[in-house]
Parts: C-alpha cells; structure tokens; sequence
C-alpha cells in the first residue's frame, strides 16, 4: 500500500456491491454506506418492495443502486440476481452477506422445549443464515475467482463465540459463518487469488424487529431480564445502532484492508472481551 491519503484509502469508487438481506433493518443502512463511499449497489432482499425502497433511498441521495427480490437459499434465485446485477453494472467487487435472522419456534422456552423445537424452523433458521451465505458465496466468488479479485464480508455475530441461551439453531449457525469465512479466506487466496478477500462482522447486540420480543417487555417497555443482563456485560452500557457497523464495514471493503482476510472483527461494545469480573 503506497496511497495514505485516507479519502483514497477508504474510497470505493468505481466498485459494485451486492448486498444480501440488504432491506432489512440493519443492512438498507450498511446498503446506503456503500453507496456513500462510492460504491454502485444492488440491493437484495426476499421482500423485493423493501430492496426497491432502500434502492430508491440511495438514488434519491445521489447514489447509484438496482433493488431486486432475492431468497439465498435458492441457487437459481441468486443466480438470476447475479446475471441482472451483471447486465446492469458489470462485474460485481463487493458481497456483503447481510441476509440472516431467528424464528420464534427455533427458540426455547417454558412452553417450547429444546426436545420439541420444530425441526423445519431450525432447518429454516440455519439455511437462511448458513446456507444462504454459502450459496451466495459460490454464486458471486465464482465471479471474483475467474476476475482474479474482489471482497466478500459475511455477517456473524456474538452468538457464534458465546452461545446464548434460548436460540440454539441460530448461535449454531453463525458459528458455521464464522469457520466458512476463515476456511473460504484460505481457498481464495490459495486456489485463485490473493486480492480476493474474505471477512466477517461480528455484530454484538443491536435492538431490532426480530429480536425485540427478547429484549424489551411489551407491556412495560422496561428491558426484559435477559435484556438487562446483556447490557450488564457489555463495557459500553448500550445496545448498538446501525450506524456502528458502518466504519468497520467500509474498513473490510476498501483499499485500506488489502492485507486483511480470514479475520472476524467485533463490534460489539466489548462484550466479548468481558469476563463479568
């Protein structure tokens, strides 16, 4: 690396980005980021209305975006998406695979035991978090191998170090993401190039839709036990917001981490390195 100037070090300009998930709550924002740094983005998500909305948000402040409906846990699907991308803004440098999420019924509880939990709902939680960035990760790294370069970030999450209580489909299935991305780093950058790099976000905890239900009391608006006791172990004493994500992200997609794949970086409050002592 022989540019320091940071406006160029962090510039993706000229770069196209397919972000998976990339309606939802979390991803339309890191979505809109890329765009913010340069970078032309096509955003996914199963529900095509919210990917249109979130790419109509980026046109209508100066970026360049394409929304499209995509399940990633359809080859075909993602294929389909990967060809209209393709056609419309060329070769693809930047996945983010964003698409994730639980299901009340992988989850335990008093009324849902561990020994009854659904096994259609723990196949569902784990091929959407697992399999849909597997997938993905075939579709579009196949066009990185044979361009000889290009930047895949999947999206972890605490759960994969420290299993919590409560969600054991979707703890088990990040830490898949977590061992994917280390072993698809290596294959990469063995096999077909060392400019193409993979990484991970490991967000910590971020009050969503889906998991607002575990973390806020719906009648009170008090945080719930389990809530409370995350906040209790997290240094920083809050949740996180989007917006937290977004430094890291850039920072994995740039030219400033050309040196950097296999790696999981936190961003998480320093809840994974509190030992609660």
């Amino acid at each position: 690396m022989t540019n320091l100037d940071p406006k160029e070090l962090f510039n993706l300009s000229g770069s196209v980005a397919a972000v998976t998930g990339g309606g939802g709550e979390l991803c339309s924002g890191m979505s809109q980021a890329l765009a913010k740094a340069g970078a032309r983005v096509a955003v996914l998500d199963i529900a095509e209305s919210s990917a249109l909305a979130v790419a109509q948000a980026i046109r209508d402040s100066g970026g360049q975006a394409m929304g499209l409906g995509c399940d990633v846990t359809s080859r075909a699907s993602l294929e389909e998406a990967y060809a209209e991308i393709h056609s419309v803004f060329g070769a693809i440098d930047i996945l983010v695979n964003g698409a994730g999420g639980n299901q009340a019924a992988a989850t335990t509880s008093q009324q849902n035991p561990f020994f009854d939990l659904d096994l259609q709902a723990v196949r569902r939680v784990f091929e959407l978090n697992f399999i849909g960035s597997f997938l993905a990760c075939q579709v579009f790294g196949k066009g990185m191998a044979e361009a000889g370069r290009g930047c895949i970030v999947n999206i972890a999450s605490m759960n994969a170090y420290r299993p919590l209580t409560r969600i054991p489909a979707y703890s088990a299935a990040k830490a898949a993401v977590v061992n994917f991305t280390q072993w698809l780093a290596v294959h990469m950058a063995q096999e077909y190039s060392s400019k193409i790099r993979v990484n991970a976000i490991a967000p910590g905890f971020f009050l969503t839709n889906q998991n607002r239900y575990l973390l806020i009391d719906p009648n009170s608006g008090q945080m719930t036990p389990r809530g409370q006791a995350i906040l209790d172990h997290t240094p920083m004493r809050r949740l996180g917001t989007a917006a937290d994500l977004y430094g890291a992200l850039i920072w994995l997609c740039s030219p400033a981490a050309e040196f950097v794949t296999g790696v999981v970086v936190p961003v998480d409050g320093g809840f994974s390195a509190y030992s609660g002592v």
